[in-house]
């Protein structure tokens, strides 16, 4: 194992079943329910704060404790399934997200943990073919087409595009 490696794991295809079945279950019982904003319309909705849900749960109450108030061009039983949908989705969206941040990081590690062997790879590859090995040059010529540039410099840039520059080392 390469001193580098920041992660080491494998997934059965039994784990990665159930972990597809999860998710089609949870989609097939959202997807008749969900909507899907664009862009522009996430932005013209936006999001309430935590302190305007605090503000929301005391209207709330306060139009449960005196209905009399309540003005007539609110649908009081409109808004209570509203106000409870959103409690019922919140619950799992966190745990959704949470889960989310757990396969994003795995991934981040997986990839740095790929890009530094190919990147060993490349420069194993750089090497032998400044030896003359057989075979090597070919290889070396395909790999330093995702360097800028296309070609060999004294120093190679990045690569282009993919991973995210400023935490992987550069291919020299």
């Amino acid at each position: 194992m390469a001193l580098d490696n920041l992660i080491s794991l494998e997934f059965s295809e039994e784990e990665l079943q159930k972990i597809n079945t999860a998710i089609q279950e949870l989609h097939n019982i959202i997807k008749t329910k969900a909507v899907n904003l664009s862009p522009e319309e996430r932005r013209q909705y936006g999001s309430i704060a935590d302190r305007n849900k605090i503000f929301v749960d005391k209207c709330k109450a306060f139009m449960e404790q005196d209905p009399s108030l309540l003005p007539r061009t609110i649908d009081k039983e409109e808004f209570d399934k509203d106000y409870t949908a959103r409690g019922q989705v919140e619950e799992p969206l966190r745990k959704l997200a949470r889960i989310t941040e757990m396969f994003s990081d795995t991934k981040i590690l997986l990839d740095f943990d790929n890009y530094n062997a190919a990147i060993t790879y490349y420069r194993y590859m750089k090497y032998l073919a400044s030896e003359n090995e057989p075979g090597s040059d070919t290889i070396y010529r395909s790999l330093k087409q995702h360097f800028s540039g296309g070609r060999v410099a004294e120093k190679e840039d990045e690569p282009k595009g993919g991973i995210v520059k400023n935490i992987l080392p550069k291919a020299e």
